[in-house]
C-alpha cells in the first residue's frame, strides 16, 4: 500500500491522508510525473526512481521520501546541490506543494489527485494572456487544443482574472480569426432588451407584444448574427434570464435561429461563455438549466485567481508598463514585494490599474512622458480584506528561517488548513451552506479543499491515480 501523508491540520477528529506524487514544473522532463511511495530517489540514473534526462542532475541527486506524515528531502551530494527557492538544502522537511529546483529542473510534491489530462503547456504566453504558474500553463495547454476547433468553451474564474482575454485569444488562435469577434455581456444588458440584443429579431418573434406586431420589431442584427462567420463570446452568462436560456440551447444544439418569417436562419458562430458564478450551483436553485449547462459544458477552463499565482506578478507588471519606464529599468526591489504580498481580490484587473495609475501619476509628478524608476513609483493598494475571526485550532505561521516565497506560502497553506478545519467543524458536510457561509463558489470551495486534503465523498477513489 502506498505511503500517505495526514495534512488535515491540528483537528485530527477528521483526518485527511493524501497520496503524494512527484512532478517536473520544468525542464527537459516537464510534464512527467511519478507516485511516491516510501521514497524516491531522484536523478539522472536510469535506476532512479524518477530518472530525468537534464544533464545539470547527477546521477542519484536526491531523496524524496515520507516518514510519519512528513515529506522529506535530501540531497545526495550532488554537483549543483538541492533548492528551495534560492536556499540551498541538505535535509529538510517540505511542505506539500513544494518546489525544488534540481540543475535546470523544478519538481513539486503534490497530491495525486491532481490527476493531469494533458501536459502543462511550454508557452508562456497564449494570445495576450501571460503566466509563468504551472496552474495557467496547464491552461494553455487545453486552450491550444481546442483552439481551432468549433467546440463550445466554458472559461470560468472570478472577476477580473481575464476571462475576455481567454475568448479573444482563443477566436485569435482559431480558423475564424478572419471574422468577428463580439462579446456580449449578460451582466450589463437591459433586462428589456437582452433578447433582441443577443438573437436579434428571430429572438423576439415568440413575444411580439413586448415590441409592437411583429413588423415593427427593430432591424438591428443580434450578437448572433453580428457575430457571423467568427466567434461569440457571452459574458457572465449566469446571468442570462431564466426565460431565455432555451433559445441560446436551440441555437447551440440546432445551430439556427427561427426568422420573423417562420424560416430557419443558421447560426454560422463559434460560442464562448464565461462565467464567474457556480453554474452548477445555480442549476440546484433553479436559476439555471441543466441541459444548457450540460450543452456548454465540453470544454471547461477555470482561470485560477491572482492571489494563487503570485509567480506570475513580476513578468505581468514587467508587461504593463513595457515603454512607460526608463530604459533598462526592471521592476523588482521593495515595490515589488509590496504587490506580491496584495492578495488582489480584484485579480489582474486590478493589478492593471494599480500599476498604470502609479505609472501615470509618476510622470505627472516628474513632468515627464515617461515614469520614473520602478523603485520610486508610489503604489495605491487599498486596505487588505480581513480575514475571519475564528480560524479553528491551527494558527497561520512560518516554520523556521526561510526565503520569502517559501515562507509566504506556508503562510498561506496553513491559512488555508485553518479556514478550512473551522468550516468543517460547523458544517461538516454540507458544502454547499459552507460554500455560502465563506462567501466563495462552491467550485472554488472544492478547489480549496482538494488543495488542503479535505476532499469531500465526491474524490474518493481518486487517489490512486498517478
Amino acid at each position: 500500500m502506498d505511503p500517505t501523508i495526514d495534512i488535515s491540520g491540528a483537528d485530527a477528529r477528521r483526518p485527511a491522508p493524501v497520496a503524494l506524487k512527484i512532478v517536473v514544473l520544468a525542464g527537459p522532463d516537464e510534464g512527467k510525473e511519478a507516485p511516491i511511495r516510501a521514497s524516491c530517489d531522484v536523478g539522472t540514473d536510469p535506476g532512479c526512481d524518477f530518472p530525468l534526462t537534464d544533464s545539470s542532475i547527477s546521477r542519484r541527486h536526491a531523496r524524496i521520501s515520507i516518514d510519519r506524515g512528513r515529506i522529506l528531502v535530501r540531497d545526495l551530494e550532488s554537483r549543483n546541490g538541492t533548492f528551495i527557492g534560492d536556499a540551498r538544502v541538505r535535509d529538510a522537511t517540505l511542505p506539500l506543494g513544494a518546489v525544488l529546483r534540481l540543475g535546470r529542473t523544478r519538481v513539486a510534491i503534490q497530491p495525486r489527485w491532481l490527476v493531469r489530462e494533458i501536459a502543462p503547456s511550454t508557452a508562456r504566453g497564449f494570445g495576450e494572456l501571460y503566466a509563468e504558474s504551472l496552474a495557467m500553463r496547464e491552461v494553455f495547454a487545453v486552450l491550444e487544443r481546442v483552439a481551432e476547433s468549433d467546440l463550445p468553451v466554458l472559461v470560468e474564474g472570478e472577476r477580473g482574472t481575464g476571462k475576455a482575454l481567454v475568448g479573444r485569444a482563443l477566436h485569435a488562435a482559431s480558423a475564424r480569426a478572419k471574422g468577428p469577434f463580439v462579446a456580449f455581456d449578460c451582466a450589463v444588458a437591459a433586462s428589456d432588451r437582452v433578447a433582441l440584443d443577443l438573437f436579434g429579431p428571430e429572438g423576439v418573434v415568440a413575444e411580439p407584444a413586448a415590441f409592437g406586431a411583429v413588423g415593427d420589431v427593430p432591424g438591428d442584427e443580434g450578437a448572433f448574427q453580428q457575430a457571423r462567420g467568427g466567434t461569440l463570446f457571452i459574458e457572465e452568462v449566469g446571468a442570462l434570464p431564466v426565460e431565455l436560456q432555451p433559445r441560446l440551447l436551440r441555437a447551440l444544439e440546432t445551430r439556427e435561429l427561427v426568422a420573423s418569417d417562420g424560416a430557419a436562419r443558421p447560426v454560422e458562430v463559434r460560442v464562448v461563455v464565461s462565467t464567474s458564478r457556480d453554474l452548477r450551483a445555480e442549476v440546484e436553485r433553479g436559476q439555471f438549466r441543466a441541459d444548457l449547462l450540460h450543452r456548454l459544458d465540453v470544454v471547461r477552463v477555470r482561470i485560477p485567481p491572482l492571489r494563487s499565482r503570485p509567480e506570475d506578478i513580476p513578468g505581468l507588471v514587467a508587461r504593463m508598463l513595457v515603454g512607460k519606464l526608463p530604459a533598462r529599468d526592471e521592476p523588482g526591489g521593495e515595490n515589488m514585494q509590496k504587490l506580491l504580498g496584495h492578495p488582489w481580490p480584484g485579480n489582474v484587473a486590478e493589478l492593471k490599474e494599480v500599476v498604470e495609475r502609479a505609472a501615470r501619476a509618476g510622470a505627472a509628478a516628474t513632468g515627464k512622458r515617461k515614469a520614473p524608476p520602478f523603485a520610486d513609483l508610489v503604489f495605491d493598494l487599498g486596505p487588505i480584506p480581513s480575514a475571519p475571526a475564528t480560524l479553528g485550532t491551527d494558527p497561520p505561521g512560518v516554520s523556521g528561517p526561510a526565503p520569502y516565497a517559501a515562507a509566504r506560502g506556508q503562510l498561506l497553506a496553513s491559512f488555508d488548513r485553518a479556514f478550512v478545519a473551522e468550516l468543517t467543524r460547523r458544517f461538516g458536510d454540507d458544502l454547499d451552506a459552507a460554500a455560502r457561509a465563506a462567501g466563495m463558489a462552491r467550485t472554488d470551495l472544492d478547489a480549496l479543499l482538494r488543495r488542503t486534503g479535505r476532499a469531500g465523498p465526491q474524490n474518493q477513489g481518486e487517489d490512486q491515480a498517478t
